[in-house]
This record gives structure tokens, C-alpha cells and sequence, in this order.
């Protein structure tokens, strides 16, 4: 019995004081979760105001039109494009925006 008891004898670790040089998991996991929301909301965002913008400039044909079922496939078809366009490349211009965003927070 005496055997599994820990030698008390033996050099403890030394002291590893928590703090802002030891960042927590949960921070780090927050932090990366925080990122990545701000991406979806920013590349979303940028880009459904792209595709509106763009499809305000061509006009309705003179045939074939599908009339108001066209333009709600359109629209559904411009949620889908930008929520894609923003997972692709959002990162690459959100950075300076993210770091301003998290620069208020503190």
C-alpha cells in the first residue's frame, strides 16, 4: 500500500504562474470562433451588396422573363453565391478589419 503513495521527497516543477504569456484554450478557442463569425457576417455581407449592385444594372429581357418566381431564385440563388464567395476568399480582406474590430474591444 505504502508503494503507490508518490515519493514526497522528490523536486517539485517548478511554478508556472497563468497569465497573459500562457493564453487559456478556451480563450484561444473563442478567439478563433470570433474570427471566423466575423468573416461569415463581413464576406457575407460585402459580397450580397456586390451581387445586388450587379444585378441592378442588367435589365429584365424582353422575352423570356420569369417574372416574380425568377427574381425570389435570384435572390435565393445570390444568398447562396455570396455565403460561398465569403467562406472562399473573406479572410483575405477582413484581416485589417478584424484586428481594428478586436483593437476596440480591448
Amino acid at each position: 500500500m505504502l508503494a503507490n503513495l508518490p515519493n514526497l521527497a522528490a523536486p517539485m516543477p517548478p511554478f508556472q504562474p497563468a497569465g497573459p504569456q500562457a493564453p487559456d484554450a478556451s480563450a484561444q478557442r473563442d478567439a478563433t470562433e470570433s474570427r471566423r463569425v466575423f468573416d461569415e457576417f463581413v464576406g457575407t455581407t460585402f459580397f450580397s451588396q456586390m451581387l445586388s449592385a450587379m444585378r441592378k444594372t442588367v435589365g429584365e429581357p424582353a422575352y423570356f422573363h420569369g417574372g416574380r418566381a425568377e427574381e425570389v431564385f435570384q435572390g435565393q440563388l445570390d444568398q447562396i453565391l455570396a455565403e460561398k464567395l465569403s467562406e472562399a476568399t473573406a479572410h483575405q480582406f477582413t484581416g485589417p478589419m478584424y484586428e481594428l474590430f478586436t483593437a476596440t474591444r480591448k
